[in-house]
């Protein structure tokens, strides 16, 4: 079990398992929220404590709900939007892996996706080779 929180401690994580792999996005949104993230079905997540949310305004039909906690700001986590669980079915859950000491995800490759480039459907392409933690 994996368990993590923002800054201040306001809003904890518990993680059934580490990520089998985390993404490092260089998109817009991912670059200033400063996230790496990894993917969980919703039943794996459990989140305490209240989050403030954003979902960006530049994408006609954005998919993700970010989370962040009101008090530090910190970036803990993102949901499905109503039109991507009507779309896909709640099915996925981002967690900030930022938010984990590094030493707990040993193990787990770390991809950089090129999110800038992505035209919002496909495969992403990469912009570097992935890297194994820890190694």
């Amino acid at each position: 079990m994996l368990k993590l929180s923002c800054h201040c401690g306001q809003i904890r994580i518990e993680l059934d398992r580490r990520p089998d792999y985390i993404n490092e996005c260089n998109c817009t949104l991912c670059s200033k929220a400063g996230v790496r993230w990894a993917y969980f079905h919703p039943s794996q997540v459990r989140v305490e404590g209240t989050a403030s949310s954003y979902i960006r305004e530049d994408k006609a039909e954005p998919g993700a709900e970010v989370r962040f906690c009101p008090r530090c700001g910190s970036t803990t986590h993102f949901t499905l939007t109503e039109g991507a669980v009507a779309r896909f079915g709640n099915t996925m859950m981002g967690v900030n892996m930022r938010l984990a000491d590094e030493s707990e995800l040993v193990g787990s490759e770390l991809r950089y996706p090129d999110g800038r480039a992505w035209p919002g459907h496909g495969d992403f392409n990469y912009l570097r080779e992935a890297r194994i933690i820890g190694e």
